[in-house]
């Protein structure tokens, strides 16, 4: 696994011209089954899903929640349009459920590294653009590999964040182990790893954070077989005790 140097993306580029670009100046050739993680952001600047808070109007929600947790009344606004659910509500903190399912900080809005007074939504279908960029990299190289993009999102229960999929192509995003059995002969029989988010979170570790960050991870050694949706990972809600 390494990560992928690269210039900085500028909003509204290519993103293919550019990840193929990062990939042939690195010196290092993809092969078939590796999976490129992609950071989310660099996909939703590529895809201008980028605001300027200048340009947003608080709602009274927004207003009102803005004075509950202390935040830019105009960031609350944004993650309102966001998400379908607000979750949980207390003094620099808002959780809500977005509009893919997530449940995570804020939306999955962010304004790190997004410059002065502007902020970065998550992509509009993150599977979608799974799929345009690896469909790219196989014209480009003649390689099948998997894509998956990244988001960072705290965990309920834990300290800490960690990178988590949001979108996906060529990845099974769960590996089910039911019905195998243990050293010692026990049948599993709940036993199901999110595979895509762990992929993501190994390569996140690499990506760094703020100005360290490195948008492009190549993971070698797992093999990029089978597809499916990063949906797959939201838990249905009858079957979420939690939230």
């Amino acid at each position: 696994m390494w990560a992928v140097r690269s210039r900085l993306l500028q909003p509204g580029e290519d993103l293919s011209g550019w990840v193929s670009e990062a990939l042939e100046s690195s010196g290092r050739r993809l092969r078939n089954g590796d999976v490129l993680v992609v950071a989310h952001k660099v996909v939703s600047l590529a895809e201008g899903r980028v605001v300027a808070l200048s340009d947003v109007n608080p709602s009274e929600q927004a207003l009102q929640l803005a004075r509950q947790t202390g935040k830019d009344p105009r960031l609350v606004e944004l993650v309102l349009r966001e998400s379908v659910e607000v979750v949980r509500v207390r003094p620099g903190l808002l959780i809500t459920r977005h509009r893919l399912g997530f449940v995570c900080a804020n939306g999955g809005v962010d304004r790190s590294n997004a410059g002065p007074e502007q902020a970065v939504l998550l992509p509009e279908d993150p599977d979608a653009s799974a799929r345009r960029l690896r469909d790219a990299l196989h014209r480009r190289f003649g390689v099948e590999v998997g894509v998956v993009v990244a988001d960072t999102h705290g965990r309920a229960h834990r300290e800490g964040a960690v990178g988590v999929c949001v979108g996906l192509a060529g990845v099974a995003p769960l590996a089910d182990h039911r019905g195998r059995r243990d050293l010692y002969g026990y049948v599993l029989t709940s036993s199901v790893e999110a595979v895509a988010d762990e992929l993501a979170a190994a390569a996140t570790l690499l990506m760094g954070q703020a100005d360290e960050a490195r948008p492009l991870v190549v993971v070698r050694g797992w093999p990029a077989v089978g597809d499916g949706q990063a949906r797959q990972l939201v838990r249905p809600r009858e079957r979420d005790l939690f939230s």
